[in-house]
């Protein structure tokens, strides 16, 4: 019996390892293919036959990435981090007030307001696109970065995130908090605000990482090359009149990098969170 346990859990290592190799293998293989792409030329990337990784590599592909005059990648790099930066922490912490004002504080309408926000989910992006650009348009909003930063400050999904996390929340912690003399905005700002860790760190991530991806918002306000964003330079390398393969993989290297340094940075805090359930001690 005990060498059948043995064998048994010996069994279930091996399929767990095996399964954990294919998965990290699938994950990881749009990366390799996207180095191998951005150090090779683009007869290399076009060959019908198959190599593992260049015999010869061309980094002079990130060098033509920045030394273009007509791209200006380094400016589209630093517009998408100042909207990324900008948008991932002032929407996360919107959407946490938004949910702890649904969650906690009882005002009349409150409902119907909670209504008027999940509606918002079901109304299409389309939708609302012309008439967005129509308000920011008239606010002298196109070819600016805060013309692209302001619609997407405002995150109803996250906010029923927040509520869904705040009604949960131990009421006993704020009832201490209450007989110190907090109101509303000092429970938030003292209690509820530095123990919703999980909830900031996670959202304020996808914020991030979201913003950065963007592309047809930015490419609609962002007319000029000046408010280029880094998904729009990209899309210059393959268009109906030139294909850039070894600029677009080059180009896919650097503009994946901080969202690669982001999830490695923000990764502890969101396990942190998520062990301790939000709340510190």
């Amino acid at each position: 019996m005990r060498t059948a346990a043995k064998l048994s859990a010996a069994v279930r290592l091996c399929v767990r390892g095996l399964l954990v190799g294919l998965l990290t293998t699938a994950f990881l293989t749009p990366f390799y293919l996207m180095l191998r792409g951005s150090l090779m030329d683009a007869r290399g990337i076009t060959s019908p036959h198959w190599t593992w990784w260049p015999s010869a590599m061309h980094f002079e592909n990130f060098t033509a990435l920045f030394d273009d005059p007509t791209l200006s990648m380094g400016r589209a790099l630093a517009n998408s981090t100042v909207i990324a930066l900008v948008t991932a922490p002032v929407s996360t912490l919107l959407a946490s007030a938004a949910g702890y004002a649904f969650a906690r504080i009882p005002v009349p309408g409150r409902g119907v307001l909670l209504a008027l926000v999940v509606a918002t989910l079901m109304i299409p992006g389309s939708v609302t696109f012309v008439p967005t650009f129509v308000v920011v348009g008239s606010l002298g909003g196109v070819n600016t970065l805060w013309g692209i930063i302001a619609p997407g400050l405002f995150n109803p999904f996250a906010v029923l995130l927040f509520r869904n996390f705040y009604l949960q929340f131990p009421a006993e912690i704020e009832e201490a908090g209450r007989l110190d003399g907090l109101g509303w905005i000092g429970l938030y700002r003292q209690i509820a605000l530095p123990n919703s860790g999980a909830m900031l760190a996670s959202l304020g991530a996808l914020a991030f990482i979201d913003s950065w991806n963007s592309f047809l918002w930015p490419l609609v306000i962002g007319q000029d090359p000046s408010a280029w964003t880094a998904q729009i330079a990209l899309s210059t390398f393959l268009t109906s009149q030139t294909i850039n393969l070894p600029g677009l993989f080059a180009g896919a290297v650097v503009t994946i990098v901080p969202l690669v340094v982001m999830f490695l940075i923000a990764q502890r805090y969101i396990v942190a969170g998520i062990a301790t359930s939000g709340l510190k001690g």
